[in-house]
């Protein structure tokens, strides 16, 4: 389809805007959406595209990667991001733009998406804010390791099929707090993997006109199905979001000088006292 009717036709009908509203902020979710194709998605426009980024928004490594590989151990792609995705058949890699709303027209489909789901979200967790788009594509088998994210996301599969296995956000069975703590003062977000993990997880089978919604920092892994795969990402943020990772990063200061703090409790409680002091330190800092 055109970007021109994509922006006519409703992508999430009213089924999946149910299930969001059922299971946001805290529980992951297979939905339908109407958007397999479109002609800012296709391979050719995201090569375009990975070329247009700026390199900071550019992220592409090997795909036959360990679920728990360590972030310094990705080894480096020796392809250019274009080649990687034109030839993403045959790279045995994985390619993710970031922030594509840096380009007009991505960001226009990022905003006519959102807008679907817009009055739902904002009436749980506030103000939709910093909305962002991540395009991911990857090889036949490529694997994405186990890591967690600080959005609200909804993943769109457009091409291909991957199956991602998603842990509850908050158990620190599988992020413990420190791993919490240390992402929010500027760590790594891979996590430590256990291999009795994959047991206790939920796993979803992506195809196209299928999507998921993942909570903030809830632990998953990607693995990609036979053919090559496309996704499309659309994130943004709320202000307990915000609260959340800003108690996680005092609680990191605090641990730091001796004490274990409590960790944040999960939505709906909040976290204003932690945050506050949190960001009264970083202007203090300058930071």
């Amino acid at each position: 389809m055109s970007s021109r009717d994509a922006f006519r036709q409703q992508v999430f009908g009213e089924d999946s805007r149910r299930k969001f509203d059922a299971c946001y902020p805290e529980q992951a979710q297979l939905l339908d959406h109407a958007m397999q194709s479109h002609d800012l998605l296709t391979l050719d426009a995201l090569a375009k595209l990975g070329t247009a980024l700026p390199e900071t928004s550019v992220e592409y490594n090997p795909g036959d990667l360990p679920v728990g590989i360590r972030p310094e151990d990705v080894p480096g792609n020796v392809l250019s991001i274009g080649d990687t995705i034109r030839t993403i058949d045959q790279s045995a890699s994985w390619a993710v733009l970031k922030n594509i709303e840096q380009m007009p027209e991505y960001k226009a489909l990022l905003l006519s998406l959102l807008a679907e789901i817009r009055p739902i979200l904002e009436a749980k967790t506030g103000q939709m804010l910093k909305p962002q788009g991540y395009i991911f594509v990857s090889s036949p088998g490529a694997v994405t390791p186990y890591h967690f994210d600080p959005e609200h996301n909804i993943l769109l599969q457009l091409r291909g099929e991957k199956w991602m296995t998603t842990f509850p956000a908050g158990d620190a069975r599988f992020a413990a707090d420190e791993i919490h703590e240390g992402y929010h003062l500027g760590g790594p977000r891979n996590l430590v993997w256990q291999d009795d993990f994959e047991a206790k997880g939920t796993r979803h089978h992506l195809t196209p006109g299928k999507a998921i919604f993942v909570p903030v920092m809830a632990p998953h892994h990607v693995q990609n199905g036979p053919e090559p795969s496309i996704s499309l990402s659309i994130t943004w943020r709320s202000d307990w979001s915000f609260e959340e990772a800003d108690a996680r990063a005092f609680n990191g200061w605090l641990r730091k000088r001796g004490i274990t703090p409590k960790a944040p409790g999960r939505f709906p409680a909040r976290s204003r006292a932690k945050a506050f002091a949190w960001r009264v330190l970083r202007k203090i800092s300058g930071q």
